[in-house]
């Protein structure tokens, strides 16, 4: 996202949810509502007519679930957000929708101004997660991280750029990258510039895709 409102695409199959999560968003002078679905199809197809910057998706949809939307806007419109939405902090259904490529999730009891934090979050490319959340994905990077040492997925790639593209696709921005490296900021948005360079890829979106077909960041 480059200035400007955050443009978002909902959707959610429940009408009085719905229109509650509607009211939140269209409220917030920073954020754009461009798009509101009652399923994971109908939410898909506005994401890739609107492009928006985040698509708030439910969890559990009939038909096209927000898991299948999130993985299919994953290759349609991969510049787009996903943040996904639960009744419970199911880990099962909240790691499954990071695996399929959302940037975070919330759980349906948050307040107006958490999910509205949530969405200014995701479109400046940060993750949303609890803490057993995060720990499943630290736990993945330790495993990508152990096979960069005996062979790496992208020849192109040093062993900490592959480590650091691991995190990427985990859906960790730099700071927290930094943190679980212990390194600076500044040098890993050297290490992201180099990769997106060696990858050839214009953004994390795309980087993150390239990953994951790769089978990094995978859960």
């Amino acid at each position: 996202m480059t200035g400007g409102a955050i443009r978002v695409v909902l959707a959610d199959d429940h009408p009085v949810y719905r229109q509650g999560l509607a009211a939140v968003v269209s409220d917030a002078d920073d954020v754009d509502l461009v798009g509101v679905a009652a399923d994971g199809g109908e939410a898909v197809a506005l994401a890739v007519e609107h492009t928006p910057d985040v698509a708030l998706l439910d969890v559990h949809m009939p038909g096209i679930s927000g898991i299948d939307a999130t993985r299919r806007l994953a290759v349609e419109a991969p510049q787009v957000a996903v943040l996904v939405l639960t009744m419970l902090e199911d880990d099962e259904s909240v790691l499954a929708a990071m695996a399929a490529g959302a940037r975070g999730y919330l759980v349906k009891g948050a307040t107006g101004d958490r999910i509205l934090a949530a969405i200014r979050a995701v479109a400046a490319g940060e993750a949303v997660f609890g803490p057993s959340v995060a720990g499943h994905i630290l736990d993945l990077v330790g495993t990508d991280r152990r096979a960069s040492r005996h062979g790496r997925t992208f020849a192109a790639l040093t062993e900490r750029e592959e480590e650091v593209l691991a995190l990427i696709a985990a859906g960790r921005s730099n700071r927290e990258i930094a943190q679980v490296l212990v390194v600076a900021d500044k040098t890993v948005r050297n290490h992201v510039s180099s990769i997106f360079t060696k990858l050839q890829v214009a953004d994390r979106a795309q980087a993150i895709v390239k990953a994951r077909e790769a089978g990094l960041g995978r859960i």
